[in-house]
C-alpha cells in the first residue's frame, strides 16, 4: 500500500460518514445544495452521462448490477455505482465489472481536494455542515465516469432518495424497486410516506419505471410521476414475469428462471444470475429498463442479458462460500429482505439442519427479522461485527431470540468467533446462514475468503 493511497483514504474516512454513525432524525437536516455546489466546482461531470438512476427498499442494488452486466454485455461500456462496499472502498466504482484500483482513488482524491477545500471554507464561513464522506465519494464516482466516457452509469441510491446525494442528476430513467418498511426515523413509518421519499428522484419529463405493489405506496408513486409528467411503467400492468423454480433434485443451491413480458417484447426465459425468487422481480424490473433505454436509442438484447446474467458477480446476496456445510452469507438488513432470504433457504436450499449466525444495526427491526428467520433454523449464535460502532450487542440478540421462541441461542463476541461456533454446532450436512448485515457479511466473507484489506487510520474515523 502506498502512502499516498492511505493519505487518500484517510482524507475521505474522515469526513462526517452516515455509514459509521446514526442517521439525523429527519431527512430534512440533510440538503442537496451542498452536492450541487461541490459538482458545480468539479466542473458538473454528472451533465452529460447517461444515468439510470435506482432506488427502493429492497433490491435495489441486485437490480442496479443487473442493469449494468446487460449494457456492458452489449457492448456498451457501463459504470456502477453502489455503496456501501463490503471491503474496499474501490467497490463503489465499477466499470465493465472492473472495480476501481488504489490508483484511482489517488487520483480522484487529489482532483477532489481543491474543491472540498474551498467548499468546506464556504460553508464554515456560513455556519453551514461540512461536506459528508457519502457526497464526496458520490461525487468522486460521477467525476470517474465521466472521465472514462462511460455510455451509461447505473447509479444506486444510498438512503431514500428525495434528500440522498446522488439526487442531483438527471437521469434518463428513474427506477424504484420495492417499498417495505426500513430506515423509518428517517423516511417515515408509513408505506405511504417512505414512498413520498423514494419518489423523490422521480424527475421532469424523464421516465420512471416502477416495481412497487403494494396499493398505497404505488399510489403515491403514481401521484408523484403525474404532477412531473414522468411516463410510468408499472409491474402488473405495463409488464410482468413467471419464476420458474429450480427443478434439478435439491442436493445444491439452484437459482430458477424468468421469464419476462414487457409492453415492448418478450424476453423469453433467462436463468437468473441470484438465488431467490425475489431476483426474479428484480430481474423484471431491469428489463423493463432496459426497454425504456431502447427508446432512447440505447438498445440491449435477450442475448446480452442472458451473456451479463451468466458473467455477474454480486456478493453477499445469498452468496455460497463453502460446503460440508453449506455456507451461505447474505447482507438482509431489514424484514423484507430477511423473508426474501427464509423464503430462498426453503426452496433453493437442501432440506438440512441449520445454524443462524446474525447480527444487526442498533436502528434495524431486530425482531421483525428475528420473526421471519427463525422459523427456517435449528440453532441460533448472536453475533456482532467490529469494525463498525452501530452493532447491536449479542446479548439484546439472545434476549429477543428468546423471547420470541426460546430456541438455543449462544453467544459470540465478533464474527470470528461466531463462525468457530457455527461450525462447531452443524455437521456437514447443515448448513450455516449469516445474515443481519452488509457490516457483518462484509467481516465474515473478509475471514472465509483469508482477505486483508487496507482500512482509514481509525483515529481519524468520525
Amino acid at each position: 500500500m502506498t502512502d499516498a493511497y492511505q493519505d487518500s483514504l484517510d482524507f475521505l474516512f474522515g469526513r462526517l460518514n452516515y455509514e459509521r454513525q446514526v442517521m439525523p432524525r429527519s431527512p430534512g437536516e440533510l440538503r442537496l445544495g451542498r452536492m450541487r455546489r461541490l459538482l458545480r466546482l468539479l466542473g458538473d461531470p454528472q451533465r452529460d452521462l447517461r444515468i439510470v438512476h435506482v432506488a427502493g427498499t429492497k433490491g435495489k442494488g441486485s437490480t442496479a448490477a443487473m442493469i449494468a452486466a446487460a449494457i456492458s454485455a452489449s457492448g456498451v461500456r457501463a459504470g456502477l455505482f453502489s455503496s456501501p462496499h463490503l471491503h474496499r472502498l474501490e467497490e463503489r466504482y465499477n466499470i465493465d465489472g472492473r472495480e476501481a484500483g488504489p490508483a484511482d482513488i489517488v487520483a480522484l482524491t487529489d482532483a477532489i481536494r481543491p474543491a472540498i477545500a474551498e467548499l468546506d471554507a464556504l460553508d464554515f464561513a456560513a455556519g453551514r455542515r461540512s461536506a459528508t464522506f457519502f457526497e464526496v465519494t458520490t461525487a468522486m464516482g460521477l467525476l470517474h465516469f465521466a472521465r472514462r466516457g462511460v455510455g451509461a452509469v447505473v447509479l444506486e441510491v444510498g438512503l431514500g432518495g428525495r434528500l440522498d446525494s446522488t439526487n442531483v442528476v438527471r437521469p434518463a430513467v428513474s427506477l424504484i424497486t420495492t417499498i417495505s418498511y426500513d430506515h423509518t426515523r428517517q423516511l417515515g413509518s408509513t408505506l405511504p410516506a417512505i414512498a413520498g421519499e423514494k419518489a423523490g428522484i422521480i424527475k421532469r419529463g424523464r421516465p420512471t419505471v416502477c416495481g412497487v405493489e403494494p396499493d398505497e405506496p404505488r399510489a403515491v408513486v403514481e401521484r408523484v410521476a403525474a404532477a412531473r409528467g414522468s411516463k410510468l411503467r408499472q409491474i402488473g400492468r405495463d409488464f410482468s414475469y413467471d419464476y420458474q423454480r429450480p427443478t434439478q433434485t435439491m442436493d445444491r443451491p439452484a437459482a430458477g428462471r424468468v421469464q419476462v413480458r414487457t409492453w415492448a417484447r418478450d424476453w423469453g426465459e433467462v436463468e437468473l444470475p441470484l438465488l431467490g425468487k425475489h431476483q426474479a422481480h428484480n430481474a423484471a424490473l431491469a428489463m423493463a429498463t432496459l426497454d425504456v433505454l431502447a427508446e432512447q436509442g440505447l438498445e440491449v438484447g435477450p442475448q446480452a442479458v442472458a451473456r451479463g446474467f451468466a458473467s455477474m458477480q454480486w456478493p453477499a446476496r445469498i452468496e455460497v462460500l463453502g460446503r460440508e456445510p453449506w455456507l451461505v452469507i447474505d447482507g438482509a438488513h431489514n424484514v423484507a429482505s430477511a423473508r426474501a432470504l427464509a423464503e430462498t433457504l426453503r426452496d433453493s436450499f437442501p432440506d438440512c439442519p441449520r445454524t443462524l449466525v446474525f447480527g444487526t444495526t442498533r436502528d434495524k427491526d431486530l425482531r421483525g427479522q428475528l420473526e421471519a428467520l427463525l422459523p427456517q433454523f435449528d440453532v441460533v449464535v448472536a453475533t456482532k461485527y467490529v469494525e463498525n460502532p452501530r452493532a447491536v450487542p449479542p446479548e439484546d440478540i439472545l434476549d429477543e431470540v428468546h423471547a420470541l421462541d426460546g430456541r438455543r441461542c449462544e453467544l459470540a463476541r465478533d464474527p470470528g468467533e461466531a463462525l468457530a461456533l457455527a461450525r462447531a454446532l452443524t455437521s456437514p450436512s447443515g448448513l450455516i446462514c449469516v445474515t443481519g448485515s452488509l457490516f457483518l457479511a462484509a467481516e465474515t466473507r473478509s475471514l472465509v475468503l483469508g482477505r486483508n484489506d487496507p482500512t482509514p487510520n481509525q483515529s481519524t474515523l468520525i
